[in-house]
């Protein structure tokens, strides 16, 4: 407790148990009441990218920078910081010259940097609203190396139907994209994307949603980790599956708990991200936000799949960051509004929510080496 907190409470104790009995009731006191760092208080930070830009994901680098993927009314942009966050580059646009058609609009969903920094960018398009042949309506990958000063040519990887993008990257020159089609596809490169295995189905039993999206990251084990939502019976949980890089079966577990049955798609976004342990995950149900802690193995942890008091929208992003010590910081959009709430490794939250106006519909942030984390409304 501060000095002026202490002589509050001998003041008020010390009438009733005596001076040493009020010193020993402080000192008790103390030692049970939440203790919260120096640093709670700026743990959390925003950073602001250029105007005009609606961040959509970010990622943090093996440099430590900070990659941020972002809609415009000129198309998807990248920025990157290497300040923390304190400045970001110039925008580099992300759809070349060649890829632009009248009417033709790209959307990134989803963001990896993976070996080298090499930074992989999943987008999506409207082309289905223009109604041009469905082969056009596919999953749109580009690619920026280290040190490029232009991403590569916007290619389609899968020619279909799609939509639920997502990227992982993993350290070793991997990458996965992963969508959905009737069903949950993966296309794996072993290449630093140049190149993708056709799409196959990590299990045909899987019935997802179909209207919502997947969220796919590597593992510290290496092992890759799929999130989604299922359709089964109209019971709309979220579910873990772990893909063995040397084959197997997948592994499949629930990690939601509270209930939601509803006979439409429910089209909301969710996140899985690495941790010390395992896996953090983060979702909503019912329009409210909750989270989990998962070990390597998928199992949720204790205490559970815990409520946040964050609320979402219709297809509005939502995610959750690690620190190494166990503090989770879970952030979510609705309403223009980036919320926000940290939580210790016990679950608890830490101080109160937070919130800062965020145009568009993506939530960014990273965690970063120092045990704090940065928000990009």
């Amino acid at each position: 407790m501060r000095s002026s907190q202490t002589a509050s409470a001998l003041r008020r104790i010390a009438p009733k148990c005596g001076l040493l009995a009020a010193i020993l009731c402080v000192i008790f006191a103390s030692s049970i009441l939440p203790v919260h760092s120096a640093d709670d208080a700026v743990r959390v930070s925003t950073a602001r990218i250029p105007s005009g830009l609606k961040a959509g994901k970010a990622q943090g680098g093996p440099d430590g920078a900070i990659h941020v993927v972002a809609d415009s009314d000129a198309g998807p942009q990248y920025v990157v910081s290497r300040d923390g966050g304190k400045t970001f580059s110039t925008p580099i646009p992300i759809v070349d010259l060649a890829a632009r058609k009248p009417g033709l609009k790209f959307i990134a969903w989803d963001l990896a940097v993976g070996k080298e920094s090499r930074v992989h960018v999943a987008l999506g398009t409207n082309a289905w609203q223009l109604k041009l042949p469905k082969e056009e309506w596919g999953y749109f990958y580009a690619a920026l190396a280290p040190g490029a000063k232009a991403f590569t040519p916007v290619r389609n990887i899968n020619h279909k139907p799609s939509e639920g993008f997502a990227i992982a990257a993993g350290d070793r020159g991997a990458v996965v994209a992963t969508f959905l089609s009737g069903k949950i596809y993966t296309m794996t490169s072993r290449d630093g994307g140049a190149t993708f295995s056709e799409p196959a189905e990590p299990d045909a039993s899987w019935n997802p949603c179909k209207c919502c999206t997947t969220s796919v990251t590597y593992g510290t084990d290496g092992k890759l980790a799929l999130l989604y939502r299922e359709e089964t019976d109209n019971d709309r949980d979220v579910w873990l599956s772990l893909l063995d890089p040397n084959g197997g079966r997948p592994s499949h577990t629930r990690i939601s708990i509270t209930p939601w049955k509803v006979a439409a798609c429910p089209m909301t976004y969710f996140n899985v991200v690495p941790s010390a342990n395992g896996y953090l995950a983060a979702w909503p149900t019912k329009g409210q936000i909750y989270f989990a802690r998962l070990g390597k193995d998928g199992t949720v942890l204790p205490p559970g799949e815990i409520k946040t008091p964050g609320t979402n929208g219709m297809r509005t992003g939502v995610i959750a960051l690690g620190a190494s010590d166990g503090t989770t910081l879970i952030a979510w959009k609705n309403n223009d509004t980036l919320g926000w709430q940290l939580y210790d490794a016990k679950g608890q939250p830490q101080g109160s929510t937070g919130s800062a106006p965020s145009p568009g519909s993506g939530a960014a942030g990273v965690a970063l080496a120092n045990g704090k984390f940065v928000l990009v409304p």
